[in-house]
């Protein structure tokens, strides 16, 4: 818990799978260059990725103002992050015209499904060919058996918003096609979760191109 006065959030999955995270991403993200975080919440993951990976700088974002106070305040003094963006992905628009790589972490099932297809073409806009773009969460995945927890989680969420919910891998990925990304690479994670990368242009290389 946070002291009262204190603006940083916790959300305690954080600590969970940042770890997990971070060696999913290695491989993936560039040497060197900006990546962008989309949502970036209290800012607990962009600090953990920034800090193993002083080669890269982070622009964390948020359209939420209490979220993006708490995103600086946890970066404070790490100089490889870049203060926090308001940016609302479903926006037609970006405060961002260029990145080398985008980064989204648990949004896309706790936003209305405008928010998906405004990701994808956003990310296109500004990311160069061959640069990737990373999603991470839970999805529905046709064939493959959704875990009973997940089933719960979707649940709850269509509870306290009937705009939210898992999303069909199938149906992210056909969007993402339309925005010009190749097919994904799908890496399962701990508790249920993927890691789902694309690359504007082109495909991953990797044994599992789901979706």
């Amino acid at each position: 818990m946070t002291p009262i006065g204190d603006p940083r959030r916790t959300a305690p999955a954080a600590a969970r799978n940042r770890d997990p995270i971070l060696a999913a991403l290695r491989p993936l993200l560039p040497q060197a260059g900006l990546v962008l975080e989309i949502a970036s919440g209290s800012g607990e993951h962009v600090l953990h990725l920034a800090q193993a990976l002083p080669g890269l700088v982070f622009q964390p974002s948020d359209p939420e103002a209490d979220a993006r106070a708490s995103i600086d305040a946890w970066c404070a003094g790490q100089p490889n992050i870049r203060p926090a963006l308001a940016l609302d992905a479903a926006a037609a628009n970006w405060p961002l015209d260029r990145a080398d790589a985008v980064v989204c972490i648990n949004m896309i099932h706790i936003a209305p499904w405008a928010a998906t297809p405004g990701l994808l073409h956003g990310a296109a806009r500004i990311l160069p060919a061959g640069a990737p773009l990373v999603l991470y969460g839970p999805y529905l995945q046709a064939g493959v058996e959704t875990a009973p927890s997940n089933l719960d989680f979707d649940a709850s969420l269509r509870a306290r918003d009937p705009a939210w919910g898992l999303r069909r891998l199938e149906d992210v990925a056909e969007v993402a096609a339309t925005a010009g990304f190749g097919a994904p690479c799908v890496t399962p994670m701990p508790a249920n979760n993927l890691l789902v990368a694309f690359r504007r242009g082109s495909n991953l290389s990797g044994a599992d191109r789901s979706a």
